[in-house]
């Protein structure tokens, strides 16, 4: 079971879920409007159990990110994906603040420099924007690519976080 808060943002409204084991999902307002809500979530109804502190914690923490005291994150993940996903996003939580680095270099950092299409696919699963800053990597050429929250946000975020 999955319980959900809303919290907004610089840049959009923000969807939180987590269970009792951690954060599962951090994920962007769709562009058509809304989020994309589990059959099993339930809405945070301030009922205290391990999920509703999880998601106060990430609550805090993204107010502190977004005002320029917070740049790392430290609340128990818990997202679904395969053992390769799971190092990608690993990988990503080592990114520095306000550095970027691109595909390639992801890949070396989990030992499979060939991987680099597989990274890519990971890194666009990344169920957790921000705390898992998948924003962070970057075209080889310098360039931004896409983003799951669009390149509006991929570009707010990394000017954020270049500015402190």
């Amino acid at each position: 079971m999955h319980t959900y808060s809303r919290f907004t943002s610089p840049v959009g409204e923000l969807l939180i879920a987590a269970t009792d084991d951690g954060v599962t999902h951090l994920l962007f307002e769709r562009a058509a409007g809304g989020h994309d809500i589990g059959s099993d979530w339930r809405a945070d109804d301030g009922t205290e159990t391990p999920a509703t502190t999880w998601i106060a914690v990430v609550r805090a923490q993204l107010a502190e990110y977004f005002g320029g005291a917070r740049r790392t994150f430290d609340v128990p993940l818990a997202a679904s994906g395969t053992p390769f996903q799971r190092d990608v996003w690993t990988a990503l939580r080592a990114i520095d603040f306000g550095r970027t680095i691109s595909y390639g270099e992801l890949a070396r950092r989990i030992a499979n420099p060939r991987a680099v299409r597989a990274v890519g696919l990971a890194n666009g699963r990344n169920p957790i924007s921000i705390v898992v800053p998948c924003h962070r990597v970057i075209g080889a050429n310098g360039t931004l690519t896409g983003y799951g929250g669009g390149l509006d946000r991929k570009r707010w975020l990394l000017a954020h976080e270049s500015s402190r």
